[in-house]
């Protein structure tokens, strides 16, 4: 039988790990626009968002193509950033301990964990996001209008250096992973970023043995120029506020791995629904011991 002091901490740590209580923001949900979108393609873009603009209630922001050139001028070429804001976003600000949740409609060239890397890097925790076009863009300036949706929502300022960061980490995963496959260019970067962070990692010679020694565990090649490119986004990321466990929190969950399996394997929602039930149980009886209630 556990002694009482370290069943308390076990249920301590239970209720962090499964608390639903929802995060203080001004706002539950925003909406931003590119500001060119005519008022046709905002219906369509609000469509795709679930949004009935009718009834909506959440506030509605717009992003300009200057706000977008801000944090990606230099990072990306001037004929695919383009001189308009096309691409939108819906953010929902979930429960803590929710992480980040992300769909695409209409992005061809950002993947939904290259947007979920670099949310974490830009400090964004517990967000349902939704990103959509009228038509397909490559969605790379999206996540300036997503940040700026997400300040307005927490009524929090990201600040211009984690923001500027997370755009050049987006853009730099999806170059490398046009070079070695997407995939395995946003594992990569995440796994790195964890042991750079965990160590508190700051040479540039230390930073080139972490990612040789995690592209090795991958197997993965890389060039002496992808060395260096990771080495320099690693030391800006390094300089970030980030923990190990804002990357392992929001992006780690044993949820979204367990719902991925589930999809693949149907025959596991009965075993899945009955583990789910027994973990509320188990909450409930935690929290009548510690709170005294029932």
């Amino acid at each position: 039988m556990l002694k009482k002091k370290n069943f308390c901490l076990f249920a301590a740590i239970f209720l962090v790990l499964f608390s639903t209580t929802v995060v203080s923001a001004a706002y539950s949900r925003v909406i931003t626009f590119g500001a060119d979108l005519t008022r046709a393609q905002k219906s369509v873009v609000a469509s795709e968002l679930g949004v009935n603009l009718a009834e909506a209630e959440a506030p509605v922001v717009t992003v300009t193509n200057s706000e977008e050139r801000k944090y990606l001028e230099g990072l990306v070429p001037d004929d695919v950033l383009g001189t308009r804001a096309i691409s939108s976003a819906m953010v929902e600000m979930l429960p803590a301990g929710q992480g980040i949740r992300v769909e695409t409609r209409n992005i061809t060239w950002v993947t939904t964990d290259m947007y979920a890397n670099a949310l974490v890097t830009g400090g964004v925790k517990d967000a349902r996001v939704v990103v959509a076009a009228p038509f397909p863009v490559s969605g790379t300036a999206a996540l300036t209008g997503i940040f700026k949706a997400v300040e307005k929502a927490t009524g929090t300022s990201l600040g211009d250096r984690p923001k500027r960061v997370a755009n050049e980490e987006l853009v730099q995963t999806g170059n490398l992973g046009q070079e070695i496959g997407k995939e395995k260019a946003v594992r990569l970067i995440r796994l790195v970023k964890e042991r750079v962070i965990a160590e508190r990692a700051k040479q540039p010679d230390r930073i080139r043995q972490i990612i040789i020694n995690v592209a090795g565990d991958l197997n993965i090649n890389l060039s002496s120029r992808q060395i260096e490119d990771i080495t320099a986004l690693m030391q800006k990321i390094g300089g970030l506020n980030l923990s190990v466990q804002d990357i392992t929190g929001q992006l780690g969950s044993l949820r979204a791995e367990v719902e991925r399996t589930i999809s693949k394997k149907p025959e596991l929602k009965s075993w899945f629904r009955r583990f789910l039930e027994a973990i509320n149980r188990i909450v409930q009886q935690v929290r009548a011991l510690i709170l005294g209630e029932g």
